[in-house]
This record gives structure tokens, C-alpha cells and sequence, in this order.
């Protein structure tokens, strides 16, 4: 056998839905059949979606999955699978992949190395494992790994190709999507495949998971480093590609440094060779015809969101969503993206409007609602806010009207929201972007009300990019043109605009991108070229403002370092940069 024909099942799992997940498992089996593959990939932990979190921590949920696996082993045939589940050994659990071969659980790999970075936290509830795996398929040489262990270059990749002698590493992931990350996954790879001369399997999630969404994009990728097949991007995808194993032989036979290396490093008791049985093909059908398309910039982070949008949704069990639509640029973006994610049908638009809403607002939010067909309501709040006033005016005579009266609106809004929400099972889509979240310009049970906040990772000025990008999809724009041109207002008082709190957004989302993502100081953000007064201002809302993102809903992770996941920060701090 010189060619090894490999299919990787990028499917969309959901976490705790363990017996959901064995069934989409076997009918991708059964799918894959159709093309006579060697071996089956599916992704890291597919049996129990990921990440499980705590659920981890519950025995029974570790047993219904070692329960599932027996499922597919069963019904595995003469197939050799692959597949992520959670192992145990009686004392601890891991992160594991079970290889399938001739009807039997052939052998277990315990992943290596465990994230604990960022979103990720496995050494909360998982054991690293110490053995690394080869397995001899004819005359072929197989390793296999789980997702973290192939980013590092001299770990078990490394060892089973030089030491091992595999033609073949699959790795099987759940990588998390961020803006750009998938070409840097690809270029990493690539230089694995190309530094150990062995090809490269990798097969990835997809999918969204609470405030991750998984991007696909698993790739078969040459001995050279070449990539020879994608599947796509945010969706369901069976990617089938042969591997000539003569010819990763062939690669390694002229590159002498490989012998060099090889001597040198002495192998230990974790590396082991183990013979699998598979079918022996006469004939094969040729591939399927493949079209190499990616997404990137504005339709890889507007596609990131539509697919989380829509998993959250159903996944959690709801079918329409209600969204408080404005007239302004934020709520629009909202709406446009629920339409595409659940259908227009399933979206539920409600303007609520007081004496300080422009007729502009009223005008733009019925137009975008008639532009996208979804559902629309006004629902005048004008002799409640009245009503609150009346009522408060005892307790606070003598004061001044200020943000206390601008918030009482946001939060009638927000009552009303979840009124219909309870009244009609629709989920609430919260509207703020990054950039509000970030200094707290936002209302407590008001517009920051809501199950889902999509935007919420989302920095101003990519809300507008985002916008202008929808409206160049089709054959006329969908958001009018005077919600993204004009200036961005809460209208809680008369002539408001967010300039007249905020930094102008183009200043603020820089300083914001430095101070988050980048951690820089105070002092170095002001060496770029702040003003020092604007500096301080925005780092001091964004520390004091961490007690309202507590309590904000979860939204999806597009940028390097989101709220919550990924930034965690107390809310009582006495540091101050």
C-alpha cells in the first residue's frame, strides 16, 4: 500500500449531547464509506463537544462517554477511526483519542500537552499523557496527536516522525476562532509537516460553543509543506485526500540532516509501535471534486458571528430572538446578523421610542426591518418614563435631572425586552460593541439587558467596517445609509452624542486595542501619541467598569483577548496603571 487515503469529518458537536454527538459521529462513518477511506479523523473531545468545563468533574458524564465510544466501536467496521472522547484510568481523566481498527479499540493516546492559557484551562481537570504512539497500517506509519501537542515543534510530532518513522501525523483539534488565526494555524502546520518531511492530517472543529465559535478549516498538507486539501470555513465538511507514502519516503532520503538528528536523540519507553488492521482496496473512486475557498478580513469575522449567533440560539433551544432596534449602527449590525443566522422570520424587531428619539431613528430602524423582512413593532415608552418621574420626584426633589433619568429609559427598554421575551420564548440580543463594554458606556438592566451579546467582542470601528461590508454583499444595501454616517447617540437627552462622553471611537478603539489586548502601560500608550488626559480617562473607565461586564451576557470571542475567557481581572483593584 502505498497510498494512505485519509478522511477528516470536521463536524459541529454539542458539548453534554453525548449520545447526539456518537449519532453524527456514525452517520460521517457512514458518509466517508462512500470513498473508500483508510482512516476517519474526527476532532478533539467529539464525543463530548468541547470545552465540557465542570461537566468534567461529574463521573457519570465520564462513563456515558466511554459508553458512546463503545457505540462507534461497534459499528466501525473494517474502517479505522479516530475519534476524541475523555479517557480514564480510574484515578484521573484525559483529554484522549481512541484509534479504532478491525472492529476493536486498537489503542488510546493521552494528549501531551494541556492549555492553560487564554480560554483554555485543561490542567483543571485533565492529566498530561506520557506515551506517544505509532501505528503500522501495511507498510504505512501512522502518528497521532491532540490539537496542543502539534504547536510545539519538538513535541510528540516531532517524535514520531523522526524516532517513529511515521509517514503520516493526524492531529485532531478543537481550535478556537480568532480574527487571523487560521492563517497562522496554517503556516504552523505547514512548518511541522515540512520540518519532520511527514504529512500532516489535521482535522478541527466547527461550530460555536457559548462565546467560542470553531472555524473548521482542517487541512491535509504534504510531506513539502504544501497544503492539498481545505475544508471550509465555519461549516460542516467531509475532506477526503490521498497520501503517497513513497513519496514522503522518497523527501526523506535526501535530506541528510535527518540522519544527524536522528542519531542524536536517544528514543525513550514513551514512543511504541502497534499494528492496526484495515481494508485492503483494490479499486477506490476517485476523490471528490473540491473548490479551495477561504474566507478572511471582514467575511471570515462576520461569518465567525453568524455562526455563533445561530449555535447559541439553537443550540440553547430557542427559535426567534428580540432585538431593541434603535436606529442606530450597533442594533442594526444585530439585527442583520440574526437575520442571516435563524432566518428573518425568526427575528423580532422593537422600537421603543421617547421624546428625545429622532424622527430619523424611527424613520431608519422601520427601513432596515422592511429591508430585511424581519418582524417590527413600536412600542411607545414615552408615559411610562413619564410615569417613573412622577413617582421618583418625591425622592429626589431638589436634584437635577442627569444619567439617572437618561438610564431610567434604557431600562424601561430592557424590561420590555425581556417581557416579550418571556411572553413569547424569543431570546434577547443585547447590541453593545467592545468599545462600549470596555469603559462601561452601557446601562445596567437596560441595553446591556439580554441572553446574547454578538457584539460584544466587536471594537466600534469593526461595527462599521462590518456594516459597510453587508451593504456591499447584495444587490442594494440593507442598513440605510444614514444609520452608518451619521454621528453614533444614545438619545437620552436632547442633542446627545457618544462623542460627547467618549474619545472619538477611531482614538478610543487604539488606545483600548493597547491597553486590552496588548497590555501595554499607561506611559507607552502615551508615547504613541495619546494625549495623557484621554489616556488616563479610558484606562480608568475600563478598570472601574470590570463589576458591569460581570454581569453582561455572554457574546462571541473574535478578537486575540476577549472579556471574560480570555481577560480576567478582579472587580475590587486597587492597582492602577
Amino acid at each position: 500500500m502505498n497510498t494512505i487515503r485519509v478522511a477528516l469529518a470536521q463536524i459541529n458537536p454539542t458539548v453534554g449531547d453525548i449520545q447526539a454527538n456518537a449519532d453524527l459521529i456514525l452517520d460521517y462513518i457512514n458518509r466517508a464509506r462512500e470513498y473508500a477511506p483508510d482512516l476517519i479523523a474526527f476532532p478533539e473531545l467529539a464525543l463530548t463537544g468541547y470545552p465540557p468545563e465542570d461537566l468534567l468533574l461529574k463521573p457519570h458524564f465520564v462513563r456515558e462517554n466511554r459508553r458512546a465510544l463503545d457505540s462507534i466501536i461497534e459499528a466501525a467496521g473494517d474502517l479505522v477511526v479516530i475519534t476524541g472522547f475523555v479517557d480514564t484510568d480510574g484515578s484521573d481523566i484525559y483529554n484522549a483519542l481512541a484509534v479504532i481498527a478491525g472492529g476493536k479499540l486498537a489503542d488510546i493516546y493521552h494528549k501531551t500537552f494541556l492549555p492553560n492559557y487564554g480560554v483554555f484551562d485543561e490542567e483543571r481537570y485533565f492529566q498530561s499523557g506520557r506515551r506517544c504512539p505509532v501505528f503500522t497500517l501495511g507498510n504505512s506509519r501512522i502518528g497521532v496527536n491532540i490539537c496542543e501537542d502539534i504547536w510545539y515543534p519538538g513535541g510528540p510530532a516531532k517524535m514520531q516522525s523522526l524516532i517513529g518513522d511515521a509517514h503520516l501525523i493526524v492531529n485532531i483539534s478543537a481550535s478556537p476562532y480568532h480574527a487571523g488565526k487560521s492563517k497562522d494555524r496554517e503556516r504552523m502546520l505547514c512548518t511541522r509537516a515540512e520540518d519532520n518531511a511527514v504529512a500532516l492530517a489535521y482535522c478541527n472543529l466547527v461550530g460555536g460553543q457559548d462565546e467560542l465559535v470553531f472555524d473548521g478549516n482542517s487541512l491535509v498538507i504534504s510531506e513539502g509543506g504544501q497544503v492539498m486539501a481545505r475544508g471550509r470555513t465555519f461549516e460542516e465538511d467531509l475532506v477526503v485526500a490521498d497520501i503517497n507514502i513513497e513519496r514522503v519516503f522518497s523527501e526523506r532520503l535526501h535530506d541528510p540532516r535527518r540522519r544527524r538528528e536522528k542519531i542524536r536523540i536517544i528514543p525513550d519507553d514513551s514512543l511504541y509501535l502497534i499494528e492496526i488492521e484495515g481494508r485492503d482496496f483494490k479499486e477506490r473512486p476517485a476523490l471528490p471534486e473540491r473548490a479551495d475557498e477561504t474566507l478572511d478580513g471582514d467575511a471570515e469575522v462576520y461569518q465567525a458571528l453568524v455562526v455563533g449567533t445561530r449555535d447559541y440560539v439553537r443550540k440553547n433551544g430557542f427559535d426567534k430572538v428580540y432585538i431593541g432596534l434603535s436606529g442606530g449602527i450597533d442594533s442594526a449590525l444585530t439585527a442583520v446578523i440574526a437575520s442571516d443566522a435563524i432566518g428573518p422570520d425568526n427575528v423580532n424587531a422593537v422600537f421603543m421610542p421617547t421624546r428625545y428619539s429622532s424622527s430619523e431613528s424611527g424613520r431608519d430602524a422601520r427601513a432596515l426591518a422592511e429591508n430585511l423582512g424581519i418582524h417590527y413593532q413600536v412600542i411607545t415608552i414615552e408615559e411610562t418614563f413619564d410615569d417613573y418621574r412622577k413617582m421618583l420626584a418625591p425622592a429626589f426633589e431638589g436634584l437635577p435631572e442627569d444619567v439617572t433619568e437618561e438610564n431610567i429609559q434604557a431600562r424601561i427598554r430592557g424590561n420590555i425586552l425581556m417581557a416579550l421575551s418571556n411572553k413569547f420564548h424569543g431570546l434577547v440580543l443585547s447590541t453593545g460593541n467592545k468599545s462600549e463594554m470596555s469603559v462601561g458606556y452601557a446601562t445596567l438592566y437596560g441595553d446591556m439587558v439580554g441572553g446574547f451579546a454578538l457584539l460584544k467582542d466587536v471594537p466600534k470601528m469593526l461595527v462599521y467596517e462590518l456594516s459597510r461590508y453587508v451593504n456591499l454583499r447584495g444587490p442594494r444595501p440593507v442598513i440605510p445609509e444614514y444609520i452608518i454616517t451619521r454621528a453614533p447617540s444614545a438619545e437620552l437627552r436632547p442633542d446627545q452624542t457618544d462623542q460627547d462622553t467618549l474619545p472619538p471611537y477611531p482614538v478610543l478603539d487604539e488606545i483600548l486595542e493597547a491597553y486590552i489586548e496588548k497590555d501595554m502601560s499607561a506611559n507607552s500608550i502615551v508615547e504613541m501619541g495619546f494625549p495623557v488626559e484621554t489616556v488616563r480617562w479610558v484606562i480608568t473607565r475600563v478598570d472601574l467598569a470590570e463589576y458591569k461586564r460581570r454581569q453582561s451576557a455572554p457574546g462571541i470571542k473574535i478578537t486575540p483577548r476577549a472579556f471574560g475567557r480570555d481577560r480576567r481581572m478582579p472587580i475590587t483593584n486597587k492597582y492602577h496603571d
